[in-house]
């Protein structure tokens, strides 16, 4: 074997020919080799049971079995083993798993652009049936020009046709522009394979011909790349013939019609979970009946008896808005409940494999407004807190798609808490209100987006994401996911929301709260078109979202009027906690932006609908 050989130990007769496996890691080489030889070996997926190259017989040739590699170079020692391995090969087995064509058929261009006789052979194919994988295999071997086998090697499915088609391995088909580039460096001793190598900018193989390496590796990786995803295109079509019930499911959760159905119904499921039964349900057992029928009495009674409740101290520490009443009770009686339901469904949306394919359903509407399927996940959360979604918007690839996302999620996304209320106000009000309160969101959210998307500097970023199969969701995975993102959330968010308590109660010892309610009287009276009185409910809505919305149900407002209050108080700024979060998160300037742009959004947006409804 020369100077290519890495296993210049083993005898071989200058009669017998050298028969290489070469495939990429776990495609099932090692069951062939065992089968093509009869010699057992290791094939885990632990590393090392097949880097060392193993050799037997069949027939009067030899049989070597190569590392498991994504390509023939130098980037790692087993590559550097494979490579020289392959470089002295007569003929070459090369193993395919059926179901990811796309990725292993890089080598196998590669492999066949050596210009070695090669059999191609398709194993997994019962795996590629399972997803609804149809690989034509005629045509597959026209785009080659080798023989193509199916099989199934661990149930020996194709390995009596592997040893019957072993002699068949031929010379395959090499793409014109790459050869156009391996011809310079052909002679009598450097044939295709080492020129395939040296023009690919191999030193060690251009170094043993004492010539200088190539240098077009990255235009002959991308015209191989080209070429495969051209092959993969013509022969590989997708079938619910033999697909089992998962796949098919994978697949109706990526298509347009089937996917916005299965969207709507996981959005419904969510929102009744979270919306109704987190939110409403359960959040008034643990806010109200625990934390402020309970809890708020006691530490109010304990600590009065040392610090008057009336004095300063008293009010920064148990006042309505107190560190140890407010922060406590928001924190673990309302935040708490909620974080632990929507990280519990997005856990099984994830281990189900479901969040993957709504990112890739959704990824062309979300391009329009500058962002890329991913920022689905913060805007789903977003519907549940702003504070905790604004948070995960550290998910997402770039700066710039922070800064929309995080813009969109504190203007036109209400949390669950205010969302309850809104909804129960709408539905008192008439269909048609709600169809208007919907479209206003939903112009105002794709027109702030577009506009983002305009002025911000760069690009949006690719969507790259693999798509796992469809499966039931393991409850130990969900669980620990579910009390470990909440405990990091709360952790984060306890201190925030004692600065919110602190900041609010300022406000409040210092009248400041009332100075706001008379500079907003004009916005309300004058553009909206409200009760002076309103004021009071952006003031609230500063503190907590619900509570801006919850104080419109005690003011006497016709529907007109009613729909336009919900529509600012939608609009308007975030509560303290998600606008100290928002800060936080894209620093002052930028959260003072994105701060004053909500007002202004919330009265303008507001003031057009009053002038158009009542």
């Amino acid at each position: 074997m020369g100077c290519n050989s890495e296993a210049q130990n083993v005898e071989i007769s200058k009669y017998a020919k050298k028969i290489v496996l070469v495939g990429n890691p776990n495609v099932g080489k090692s069951v062939f080799f065992n089968a093509l030889t009869g010699i057992y070996v290791d094939v885990s997926n632990f590393p090392g049971t097949t880097v060392d190259i193993s050799h037997g017989k069949f027939g009067n040739d030899i049989v070597l079995d190569t590392p498991g590699v994504y390509g023939i170079s130098s980037f790692n020692d087993e590559e550097k083993v494979a490579r020289d391995v392959i470089l002295a090969a007569d003929r070459i087995v090369n193993v395919v798993d059926a179901v990811h064509l796309e990725r292993d058929l890089f080598l196998t261009m590669q492999v066949i652009h050596t210009g070695i006789p090669t059999l191609v052979v398709l194993n997994m194919m019962d795996d590629a049936k399972a997803q609804g994988v149809k690989i034509d295999l005629k045509l597959l071997e026209q785009a080659l020009g080798v023989p193509v086998v199916p099989a199934v090697a661990v149930k020996g499915i194709g390995v009596d046709k592997v040893k019957a088609k072993l002699y068949e391995a031929r010379i395959g088909k090499v793409t014109p522009s790459v050869q156009v580039e391996v011809e310079p460096f052909i002679t009598a001793t450097c044939l295709q394979a080492d020129a395939l190598l040296i023009a690919e900018g191999d030193h060690h193989v251009a170094k043993r011909h004492r010539v200088k390496p190539g240098k077009m590796r990255e235009y002959i990786y991308q015209a191989r790349r080209e070429q495969v995803n051209q092959v993969v295109a013509e022969v590989v079509s997708y079938t619910a013939s033999g697909a089992n019930f998962s796949t098919k499911i994978g697949r109706a959760m990526l298509r347009p019609v089937t996917g916005a159905v299965i969207f709507m119904a996981a959005l419904t499921l969510m929102y009744y979970v979270i919306g109704v039964f987190v939110a409403q349900d359960v959040v008034d057992i643990t806010e109200k009946q625990m934390m402020k029928g309970v809890y708020e009495p006691f530490v109010r009674f304990m600590i009065g008896q040392f610090i008057p409740g009336k004095s300063i101290l008293g009010a920064y520490l148990i006042g309505e808005f107190g560190i140890l009443t407010m922060t406590v009770t928001y924190v673990f009686g309302l935040l708490l409940p909620l974080v632990l339901g929507f990280y519990f469904i997005l856990s099984i949306m994830e281990d189900s494999g479901y969040l993957p394919r709504l990112a890739t359903l959704v990824d062309r509407f979300m391009n329009m407004v500058g962002l890329n399927g991913r920022a689905v996940i913060p805007m789903i959360l977003g519907f549940g807190c702003v504070t905790m979604a604004t948070i995960s918007t550290r998910l997402l690839g770039s700066e710039r798609e922070r800064t929309i996302a995080v813009s969109l999620l504190g203007l036109a996304i209400p949390c669950s808490a205010q969302l309850g209320v809104i909804a129960g106000l709408l539905a008192g009000i008439g269909s048609q209100y709600i169809v208007l309160y919907l479209l206003v969101m939903l112009i105002t959210l794709g027109l702030v987006g577009k506009v983002l998307h305009s002025v911000l500097p760069g690009k949006t970023t690719d969507l790259l994401i693999d798509l796992p199969p469809i499966r039931l969701p393991r409850i130990g995975n969900v669980t620990t996911k579910m009390v470990t993102k909440s405990y990091a959330f709360i952790k984060e968010a306890t201190p925030i929301f004692a600065l919110g308590a602190l900041i609010v109660t300022t406000l409040q010892v210092t009248n400041s709260l009332y100075y706001i309610q008379d500079w907003l009287a004009p916005l309300t009276t004058g553009v909206l078109k409200l009760p002076r009185e309103t004021a009071n409910v952006f003031i609230m809505g500063l503190i907590r979202r619900d509570f801006g919305a919850a104080g419109l149900t005690g003011m006497n407002l016709d529907p007109a009027q009613l729909i336009v209050a919900l529509i600012t108080i939608t609009l308007f700024v975030p509560c303290i906690a998600s606008v100290i979060v928002m800060f936080k998160e894209r620093g002052k300037l930028e959260g003072l932006l994105i701060w004053f742009g909500s007002w202004v959004a919330a009265f303008t947006i507001g003031g057009i609908v009053a002038q158009l409804v009542i």
